[in-house]
């Protein structure tokens, strides 16, 4: 079998919302297809345009390569080969960032094509032993323009997904800090007044997380503000301060008892290397597509294993996503939730109509699938519906 040719489709929604702080807007699917016909499927939360770039460029030196020639003819069962051949080729072009990103999604159709070709499910071929089910957290983020409104709908969707059989749910608090949704603009100190109105709702059993979305410029700032979250029993803080400020990460660990998460924006498991040592993050978040594809995020689980700490990936695009994060999971113990984000309690459409066959929650659990590769299809009407050039 060899690989014959990749399509990219870029998707995006047609009310685009600059001031939104989500990525679900757009998108980037790749389709890897074989001269035997097995094709598969990826994604990565990354900005398509680019990402297509990044795939369809044509190299001039071997050490500059586009991603698609370096796979054309090749054998797409040897799939952790050809993530060496495509960082290794690539290499002057990227190591980090958006080619890493665009790489991601390729390697992700990688391994479904290859449990396709197979008869197996990914988690079948990625080793360990896999467990059946896998428990996820609602990730909410109401499309909402007053403060009033967002901290409404946070505590009606939390007691949505309560009622929906979830054990866990996520708040995105996006009205601070630079990546502030929908043009809100809070002061910190309202987080809190968000965090205690759902915990109030939920009650104590339910398990709550924050993503802060980078809103803090510095630790001082922080610690200031959360020094009495603690009385919430909130499971991580994500992302509070810029993913670069190594410094500041750790001294939120050191100066406070709330377990600190972040990781979802990076690249290959050298830039986890320094988030996890001198970070010292309790959890560590790679996005399957981001951080390199099931390939590279097996390395950063097993960089948190050797270290005491927990992963839960980010998964914030469509069911291909948290299709492959759920895999991912599978095999990895120390993963006690993966980011989910049901139709019910998605504003997107991709997330809704791109994926006709999504996992689905049963008493609180994803039941993995049985069915060769990632398990879902696409909805070629979507696809079409919201491809752009």
């Amino acid at each position: 079998m060899k690989i014959t040719h990749i399509d990219c489709h870029v998707l995006l929604v047609p009310d685009v919302n600059i001031e939104a702080s989500s990525s679900a807007q757009d998108d980037i699917i790749v389709e890897i297809h074989t001269d035997e016909g097995v094709t598969g499927i990826g994604e990565s939360d990354v900005n398509p345009w680019i990402a297509r770039a990044c795939i369809e460029a044509r190299g001039t030196h071997t050490m500059g390569q586009g991603l698609s020639e370096m796979l054309r003819g090749q054998d797409p069962l040897d799939v952790e080969g050809l993530w060496e051949r495509l960082y290794i080729g690539s290499a002057m072009n990227g190591r980090r960032g958006a080619l890493i990103h665009a790489l991601g999604a390729l390697d992700i159709a990688l391994h479904d094509l290859r449990g396709k070709a197979l008869g197996q499910p990914c988690y079948q071929l990625l080793g360990g032993e896999p467990r059946p089910t896998i428990t996820p957290y609602a990730s909410l983020q109401p499309e909402v323009s007053s403060f009033t409104a967002y901290r409404d709908s946070m505590v009606e969707w939390a007691l949505l997904a309560q009622q929906q059989g979830f054990q866990a749910a996520k708040l995105e608090a996006t009205f601070s800090g630079p990546y502030r949704h929908h043009g809100l603009y809070e002061s910190f100190e309202r987080v809190t007044e968000v965090i205690a109105a759902v915990r109030d709702a939920v009650g104590l059993d339910f398990t709550l997380m924050v993503d802060l979305q980078y809103a803090f410029p510095d630790a001082d700032t922080c610690l200031r503000t959360i020094r009495d979250w603690q009385t919430f029993n909130l499971f991580f803080l994500e992302t509070p301060l810029p993913s670069d400020d190594l410094t500041g990460y750790a001294r939120l660990t050191q100066e406070q008892p709330i377990p600190i998460a972040a990781g979802e924006w990076l690249a290959t498991r050298f830039e986890f290397l320094g988030l996890l040592d001198q970070g010292m993050i309790s959890v560590a978040q790679p996005d399957v597509g981001r951080v390199g594809g099931l390939t590279e995020a097996l390395r950063v689980c097993e960089l948190a294993r050797e270290r005491g700490r927990l992963i839960v990936p980010h998964a914030w695009k469509t069911g291909i996503t948290i299709a492959a994060a759920a895999h991912l999971a599978a095999v990895t113990p120390h993963c006690p939730y993966i980011e989910f984000l049901p139709a019910e309690l998605s504003s997107s459409r991709l997330r809704r109509e791109v994926v006709s066959d999504r996992l689905k929650l049963h008493n609180g659990q994803i039941i993995l699938p049985s069915t060769p590769g990632l398990g879902i299809e696409l909805n070629r009407e979507a696809l079409k519906r919201y491809s752009v050039a």
